[in-house]
């Protein structure tokens, strides 16, 4: 009994970690402009690495998807 507790424990936190980082990831893609960016930029930098090591690999993510997207309707 005890393990299936945990089991289910664990994928609970898990699927609360999902949600979290995938809201995370919506509000920061609300900072597209070079102007919010820059602001953005600025207020992770009152903040050390490994605070915004998260935020900073959801950034970059977002900025590749972006190049992508975009290489794709110049090219097409």
């Amino acid at each position: 009994m005890q393990f299936i507790r945990n089991a289910r424990t664990a994928i609970a936190h898990r699927i609360a970690e999902h949600r979290a980082h995938r809201r995370l990831a919506d509000e920061l893609a609300a900072f597209r402009t070079a102007a919010e960016r820059s602001e953005l930029d600025l207020m992770l930098g009152r903040h050390s690495a490994e605070e915004t090591r998260e935020i900073h690999a959801i950034l970059s993510r977002q900025d590749a998807g972006r190049r992508h997207t975009s290489a794709v309707h110049i090219a097409g």
